[in-house]
């Protein structure tokens, strides 16, 4: 059935875009443009880039992008170089300053070098794009809405701006190891297993040295100000985010060989999850031009596409959690606190003086503090110690995601595995599929090697405890044509069977949900269609449900409320429908409930609390296996948890939905609703328009439809904007959605346009031949050289 309607759902999809009236024309003069060129934008905001150099295509690409998602591009830039003081007041000198900590200081021409002969090409052509259209608001053309909501104008770029800014990308560990380091000290090492699942099996130790206690729970203020987003209040300007749940962040991709395929073609799909905004996180774009051809989804400030396909081969990412960053702990000297012990003797940090420029013509001096290490994110002097991030991000060539201009072009298995020998971060698995039926999964990392000790607590930076290099690229798992037929990832711990311990590539993954349920679809169909891998894209089936209803099973309870809990939770088919009751209560049962009661039977009392709700993954690996940590009767104290804790949440969700069970949906709970960075600081009117939803959504974080949802309101918060499933080598047929749509600027008809397809897991045309794309314009932009 699911597959049936997924497959009418293709056809309607095709049938409900009718032929295209004659596009509306458009001629520009652009400053910058070598030679004629056009840009035709089809009926759902996507930009088909047709120019007559591959230098004329990337500058298109920042021309386009700057013509559709300006505000969020340069505010993307002042967030990364640390210039939001400048505009929005002196309350964003910290968020500044902590930006500038993180930004690439090292060589430039080892950078550009880093990313393969032309990266500095692709990126001084797309700023010239940019620069071209800021160019022209600066002779006339309207300013976007946003920035007048703001009271600021876009800046000129550098093509340097696009590699130094490193604090975009995902992070790693950091924040992980010092939350360790917490619970050890409230609680001991047996405390810390509920609070995350260590994979493969690995024996926790304090790193020697190390007292976990000296580490202070706001060691990381500077990092969460520098690697978070831009918040805007009225009255307190800067927030530390902490609503987004752990797991949120990560994704799906799959790619199928023509053996398992209905058409004997590959099928690559990828959905990458990260935090929903208006705009999307995600641009997509098709280019153009003699010997170039790229299409598909990339960072919006960022030239070139990462996901997508060129025409031959087609390519998609997830994170793959590689640990990629330490906290260092150094004893500083009493007599000169920018001294730090370092073997037997001192170093000193180096010290940089920078100064901010604050709205109405202020300046704020700052100093930026650094060790042989990395950037200090705190100093205690009175106790005579300092802290400090090291992260791959130090190194040359590990700006987020830009390393995938050296992939996109590639023509083949070797060329592609080639390129992705210089990645470097974030850490990814990259799925390949190509038009000659290979399929392929390769992970890119630069992941350092830890001799004598395993990442996962903050260690001295005495010297102990140094990285010798990082792992090279066949260090890292790889497979071309597996034999099974299909290769996916969803973040998990995917490391081969028999793949060296010692290596110790990282120890931290997402819960494996996602992927066992794709695994599960996909061994089970011999041929897949797009219809299946859409419908797979959009399954909302939480597979943990199975296990915690095998406890759930034996047990029943005199009381009403438990009883009713167990039979509506028992009776689910574990499909997190926006209309199952069902799925209401078991998602505010295991995000907000069993996991604290858990812990509350489980952790000592003193680090409860730092433990929180635990890891979903830890705490069903010990319901399933109670053990003396419940108590002298571990199975009874399992089920008392197990009655109790379904019970709390019944009643949670009969608070919210009401009084009749019969009644309850999830998408009465769980509503995707996106906000604009900007809604503080609009009136009611632009508010209005700068809103998106709300809309009742399906899905859960563990389900391969991602949904994550905050526990305070339910809202989605996170999970997949973008979709891309594609039809290797009959390209017209692949699919995509972007959400809430393709344009930033509230006033654009496709500013919001696919936010109602994309919740209710619908999909639009991913045109790629001139003539598809034709048939779907809606715009054509003639530009010529002045």
């Amino acid at each position: 059935m699911i597959r049936q309607l997924a497959a009418l759902a293709l056809g309607l999809c095709a049938l409900a875009a009718p032929a295209a009236a004659r596009p509306a024309d458009e001629n520009r003069a652009v400053a910058g443009l070598q030679a004629p060129a056009e840009i035709l934008v089809d009926r759902w905001g996507i930009a088909h880039i047709y120019a007559g150099s591959t230098r004329d295509a990337f500058f298109l690409q920042g021309y386009n992008v700057a013509r559709d998602r300006l505000w969020q591009i340069d505010l993307w830039r002042k967030r990364g170089l640390g210039l939001l003081a400048r505009d929005f007041g002196a309350s964003y000198v910290p968020q500044d300053r902590a930006a500038r900590l993180f930004l690439y200081r090292g060589d430039m021409e080892r950078e550009w070098a880093a990313y393969g002969p032309d990266a500095r090409g692709y990126a001084e052509a797309f700023v010239a794009g940019i620069n071209a259209y800021v160019g022209e608001i600066r002779a006339g053309r309207p300013l976007p809405e946003e920035f007048r909501i703001a009271g600021t104008k876009p800046d000129l770029w550098k093509a340097e701006d696009v590699v130094r800014i490193r604090s975009h990308g995902l992070t790693r560990n950091a924040a992980a190891e010092v939350a360790r380091a917490r619970v050890v000290c409230l609680g001991g090492l047996e405390a810390a297993r509920l609070q995350k699942k260590l994979e493969p099996d690995w024996t926790l130790k304090v790193p020697e040295g190390l007292n976990p206690c000296d580490v202070p729970q706001d060691v990381l203020a500077d990092y969460a100000l520098a690697t978070q987003g831009v918040r805007f209040e009225r009255t307190a300007p800067l927030k530390i985010a902490a609503d987004i749940p752990a797991d949120a962040i990560g994704s799906n991709n799959w790619t199928i060989a023509p053996s398992r395929t209905a058409t004997g073609r590959p099928i690559l799909a990828n959905d990458p999850h990260r935090e929903h905004g208006a705009p999307s996180l995600r641009y997509i774009v098709h280019m153009e031009a003699p010997g170039f051809s790229a299409i598909g989804a990339g960072e919006p400030a960022l030239p070139g596409i990462s996901i997508g396909h060129n025409g031959t081969i087609a390519f998609g990412l997830t994170i793959f959690a590689a640990d990629q960053e330490d906290l260092y702990v150094y004893e500083t000297d009493p007599a000169d606190p920018l001294r730090y012990r370092y073997k037997d003797g001192w170093e000193r940090m180096s010290v940089v003086r920078e100064a901010i420029p604050v709205k109405g013509g202020g300046v704020a001096e700052v100093e930026l503090a650094f060790t042989r290490h990395g950037p200090v994110v705190k100093r205690e002097p009175g106790k005579g110690r300092a802290y400090a991030i090291r992260s791959v991000w130090g190194e040359p060539g590990t700006s987020a995601y830009f390393g995938s201009v050296g992939y996109m072009t590639a023509k083949d298995w070797k060329g592609f595995s080639g390129a992705m020998e210089n990645w470097g971060a974030p850490s990814e698995n990259q799925v390949y599929a190509d038009t000659s039926g290979n399929i392929g999964w390769i992970v890119g990392s630069r992941t350092p090697k830890r001799p004598g000790w395993d990442g996962l607590f903050p260690v001295p930076g005495d010297g102990r405890y140094e990285w010798d290099g990082f792992l090279r690229a066949e260090e890292l798992p790889a497979s071309f044509n597996p034999a099974k037929g299909w290769f996916a990832t969803a973040n998990e711990m995917n490391l081969p069977e028999g793949y060296p311990a010692e290596r110790k590539v990282g120890f931290e993954w997402s819960n494996d949900a996602r992927v066992r349920r794709i695994s599960e679809v996909l061994a089970a169909n011999g041929k897949v269609t797009l219809a299946d891998a859409m419908a797979l894209q959009t399954d909302p089936t939480n597979i943990t449900a199975r296990r915690l209803q095998a406890l759930l099973k034996p047990l029943s309870s005199r009381d009403r409320d438990t009883q009713a809990a167990l039979d509506l939770v028992r009776g689910w088919d574990g499909r997190a429908a926006a209309d199952s009751a069902g799925a209401a209560v078991y998602e505010v049962w295991t995000v907000k409930h069993l996991g604290r009661a858990t812990v509350a039977r489980a952790t000592p009392a003193a680090a409860r609390a730092a433990v929180g709700g635990g890891d979903l993954a830890a705490v069903l690996d010990l319901l399933e296996a109670p053990d003396a940590s419940l108590g002298a009767k571990p199975a009874e104290a399992r089920d008392a948890i197990l009655a109790e804790s379904l019970k709390a949440a019944f009643e949670e969700v009969r608070g919210k939905l009401g009084p009749d069970p019969a009644r309850w949906r999830w998408g009465d709970l769980h509503q995707a609703r996106f906000e604009h960075a900007l809604t503080p600081l609009a009136d009611e009117a632009e508010r209005a328009r700068l809103a998106v939803g709300p809309a009742p959504m399906a899905g859960t974080m563990l389900s391969p439809l991602a949904a994550s949802w905050r526990p305070n309101d339910y809202r989605v918060v996170a999970g997949a904007s973008f979709r891309m499933v594609l039809d290797v080598g009959a390209w017209d047929n692949s699919r995509v959605i972007n959400t809430p749509g393709q344009s930033g600027e509230p006033a654009s008809p496709h500013f919001a346009d696919l936010f109602d397809k994309w919740s209710r897991g619908e999909y639009v045309p991913l045109a790629y031949s001139r003539q598809a794309v034709e048939a779907a314009a809606e715009r054509r932009i003639r530009l010529t050289p002045p």
